[in-house]
């Protein structure tokens, strides 16, 4: 019985134990999960121009990608950019489906490519595994148990820390470990919570993540049509569906190609069954394929009546298309993607924000000068200490500190108050434009422009 049904009839939890069949996709999943796992757990630790490759420094609000250093100032690129992945989501699976649950998604992947190899190593086949579970409390099921949980929980152990690393950085986490727990204790516990929800999820909660908890496969209803591709069952070719009585005549025994052997049912990672019809609970892992090819092998017919087909393909014969919803969302993109790359490569090193002081008029010096005071902000968004200063344009244009900008840390900002003093002979106008120039290193950084006030000279 489809596990979800028999949850729903009984109202408790039917543990599922799906089969592992090595099929032609298993193996390209496999080969995919290994590269994610490479590069999950390596990430942290690699560096461009000295900075992470990817960090989310929620705590310190400082984010970095591919080595480039984001602080709040930029939550505008931020929003881009997560409008463009969200974007990206939905002509991905209108294009294909929920297909990125199934070979993309951490959660599938190390259920799926982790912990389920480790409790078929431990424990056996879905058979074995199924048995265990239901009998008593003896010598071999203790020590199985055991090993496999404390497995688990090593691997939990495991990612929660890389998963910290992606946090705080890896420097940091270095130290936790490293120094004495008292020392760390807000990191220390964070650990151990973030192993506890790990070791939770792929010990107990596993596919109710995605039947349950996650909500993409219920928004991928209304975003699939009837041109996405999905895992789909051909029940043109297949039905009706049959036993097949190997001591008849294999074409006067059944009239479809499915022989209603439930390998499908058996090895969904989420217990659906696929016959029924596209169904939210399908992450499109595949492993529903790989096992009907192997059966339509024995049976010598030809392979993919569960395969990739839209219902068009199914039901009406036509070809995969690029449809024009597809194109319209593919045109958004290209738009996106481009103003995101603009800002990016654009954006300045520096930010700095110049006004003058509210509710103060100008000010007459000696030497037929006039003055305005103004306040700055400067911030840093380099990943280094900056020693900086401020220069007119204009060499009559002079500036008078206040409060003069030394340093700024990386990642921090410094507030400066200052006069700018310009020869009444310069002013025509009640308003007249000055422009400053932010000097770094001997380095022109950023001009901006401000409005100064003065006399209006005859």
């Amino acid at each position: 019985m489809d596990g979800l049904v028999a949850e729903k009839e009984s109202g408790k939890r039917q543990w599922l134990y799906p089969l592992i069949r090595k099929g032609p996709y298993y193996k390209w999943r496999s080969w995919i999960s290994y590269f994610y796992l490479i590069l999950f757990f390596s990430t942290p630790f690699m560096r461009i121009n000295g900075q992470p490759v990817l960090l989310l420094n929620v705590v310190d609000r400082q984010f970095v990608l591919l080595g480039q250093v984001f602080w709040p100032q930029d939550i505008f690129l931020f929003m881009l950019a997560s409008l463009v992945f969200l974007v990206c989501i939905v002509l991905f699976t209108i294009a294909f489906g929920r297909i990125f649950c199934g070979w993309i998604c951490p959660q599938t992947i190390f259920m799926e490519m982790v912990f389920r190899k480790i409790e078929v190593w431990i424990e056996g086949d879905a058979k074995k595994r199924k048995k265990l579970d239901a009998a008593p409390w003896d010598k071999e099921k203790i020590i199985k148990k055991s090993a496999k949980h404390v497995i688990f929980i090593a691997f939990s152990f495991l990612i929660a820390n890389t998963f910290l690393a992606y946090i705080i950085g890896s420097e940091s986490l270095i130290k936790i470990i490293t120094e004495p727990v008292t020392a760390h204790l807000i990191g220390f516990a964070s650990i151990w919570v973030f192993t506890g929800v790990f070791y939770t999820v792929y010990s107990r909660v596993r596919e109710q993540v995605c039947t349950l908890f996650c909500p993409y496969g219920r928004l991928q209803g209304v975003m699939i049509d009837q041109h996405t591709l999905v895992v789909a069952y051909d029940d043109v070719r297949g039905e009706p569906r049959g036993k097949l009585d190997r001591k008849a005549d294999l074409l006067q025994n059944i009239k479809g190609d499915c022989v209603d052997c439930g390998l499908c049912v058996d090895v969904c990672p989420t217990g659906i069954d696929i016959r029924k019809g596209t169904q939210l609970e399908c992450i499109n892992c595949t492993a529903c394929i790989d096992v009907c090819n192997e059966v339509m092998d024995k049976i010598h017919k030809p392979h993919n009546l569960i395969g990739f087909f839209s219902e068009n393909m199914i039901h009406a014969k036509e070809k995969p298309s690029f449809t024009g919803r597809m194109m319209a969302y593919s045109a958004v993109i290209t738009v996106l993607i481009g103003v995101l790359c603009y800002f990016i490569f654009s954006r300045s090193d520096m930010d700095i924000t110049v006004m003058r002081t509210a509710g103060l008029l100008y000010q007459e010096q000696p030497g037929g000068k006039i003055s305005n005071i103004y306040n700055a902000e400067i911030i840093n968004k380099t990943n280094k200490s900056q020693s900086i200063t401020l220069i007119p344009e204009d060499p009559a244009v002079k500036i008078k500190y206040i409060q003069a900008p030394v340093n700024i840390a990386y990642g921090g900002s410094i507030k400066t108050v200052f006069f700018v003093v310009m020869p009444a002979s310069r002013i025509h106008s009640a308003k007249t434009d000055v422009r400053l120039q932010l000097i770094s290193n001997h380095k022109i950084i950023q001009t901006i422009s401000t409005t100064f006030v003065g006399p209006i000279n005859d």
